[in-house]
């Protein structure tokens, strides 16, 4: 069947968000692809929307939204540091399959004015399929669980992990419970998610400045945005946001996000174990974060990006998301950019991730 893409005149949000609603419900996407994270403050994240359309016979079958800023066509993205610290994975134009994803990217070249595409967390197949040449590109790791092998295995969560992992979340369990019972809570309403939301905060942001860096809560734009995610995310059914305690409060929080049938670590906010060298709160809060996904019966828990030491003790595969600038073949940069890609490359020291504090 032929396959037609076009530019789709932009009408608002409003109009985008039900034909990207429609579309979404009938094919595979992330939670990063779907409505509840795409038109989250849309009108702020895409202040110079560019919307793709395929169609196939007449039937909707692809949308990609873009926004246009200094020449450069920004998948899922804004190009503004400030408004895309909220971190895009799973990205991908939304696609009824992995052709129709390719012509929305090849597509994006004939938008006048455009001179490169940015790709934020996509899989690295669609780079390849976007036709340019990268000028800009870093891959890294995705760790995840996979629940369903895990479930098939006998559902042991203890079976997976090393004899180092189970020692360290018991101690932490026993250190946290001090003799009573450690206990998990699922946010089950606006009401509690409003309750919980200022201790997330708070303990989030106090762990990034204990590292010296800011969180993910650290502008009045991120927190509105956080805000907004959690509202929709509830209303939508894709809200997991969990609370551990024991006896001596709050051990942590995790902002997960559930989509079919995965779930997606996104934030945590954890006690401060300075000093307590069995404290291992994100060790404890993932643990039963996963133990709850085997019960719901999800198919994968996934880390996101990042090779953090908490992710790879739990994870047992790691699928690679790809962050690419491109530019076309035959411009200074394309050109530039192929001179570089064929220079023998230097050694590079190893990179290493920021330190996870507490797990």
């Amino acid at each position: 069947m032929t396959l037609s893409v076009r530019p789709q005149p932009f009408d608002g949000f409003c109009a985008l968000g039900r034909d990207w609603r429609a579309l979404e419900a009938t094919i595979p996407a992330s939670v990063f692809q779907s409505w509840t994270w795409v038109g989250c403050l849309a009108e702020e994240r895409f202040p110079d929307p560019v919307v793709l359309r395929a169609e196939r016979q007449g039937r909707l079958v692809g949308l990609a939204l873009f926004n246009r800023r200094r020449g450069l066509l920004h998948l899922g993205e804004s190009g503004d540091p400030e408004r895309d610290r909220p971190f895009v994975e799973h990205n991908g134009p939304l696609a009824a399959d992995p052709e129709v994803a390719a012509a929305l990217l090849r597509a994006a070249w004939s938008v006048p004015g455009t001179r490169g595409l940015v790709l934020g967390g996509v899989p690295p197949a669609l780079v390849q399929a976007a036709r340019g040449v990268a000028v800009r590109r870093q891959d890294r790791p995705s760790p995840l669980l996979d629940l369903a092998a895990l479930r098939a295995a006998g559902g042991d969560l203890a079976t997976r992990l090393s004899a180092n992992t189970r020692q360290q979340i018991r101690r932490s369990d026993r250190f946290y419970a001090a003799g009573g019972t450690l206990e998990l809570t699922r946010a089950g309403a606006a009401e509690e998610v409003a309750a919980w939301f200022p201790d997330f905060v708070a303990l989030h942001e106090a762990t990034w400045r204990r590292r010296g860096q800011a969180g993910a809560f650290a502008t009045p734009f991120l927190e509105r945005f956080h805000r907004s995610l959690m509202a929709r995310a509830m209303a939508d059914g894709v809200l997991d946001l969990l609370r551990l305690t024991g006896p001596g409060g709050i051990v942590g929080l995790l902002y997960n996000l559930h989509h079919r049938g995965i779930t997606y670590a996104y934030q945590s906010a954890l006690a401060d174990p300075a000093g307590h060298a069995a404290a291992k709160p994100g060790l404890s809060c993932h643990a039963r974060a996963i133990a709850l996904a085997l019960r719901r019966g999800d198919q994968a828990y996934d880390f996101l990006a990042g090779s953090q030491r908490y992710k790879l003790s739990f994870a047992d595969r790691s699928p690679v998301l790809a962050w690419a600038e491109l530019a076309r073949p035959w411009s200074p940069r394309g050109i530039l950019g192929r001179v570089r890609a064929a220079l023998p490359r230097p050694s590079a020291p190893r990179a290493t991730d920021p330190a996870s504090t507490g797990l």
